[in-house]
């Protein structure tokens, strides 16, 4: 899926939620996990299943999946 292969989704799983290599936690965990403060080292303390690249590339995936394009509206003169 676009490059992210350790992000999986099932509908078995966390109601096809996007997790981590099939495991039962979650991308957005992990973001709110950072988001909160965590470090990488403190997370997988807490989730002894994850590598640090599972974080990096849950980051990575929530980035993608959030990026906007913000179009700016050009006035026309009259």
């Amino acid at each position: 899926m676009f490059g992210f292969d350790r992000i999986t989704s099932d509908l078995n799983i966390l109601g096809g939620k996007a997790c981590i290599r099939g495991m039962r936690i979650s991308v957005s965990l992990i973001v709110n996990l950072v988001a909160n403060g965590m470090t990488v080292e403190e997370i997988i303390d807490e989730y002894p299943d994850l590598e640090p690249e599972d974080i990096q590339q849950a980051l990575h995936y929530a980035a993608w999946a959030a990026e906007d394009t913000v179009y700016i509206p050009i006035r026309v003169p009259a």
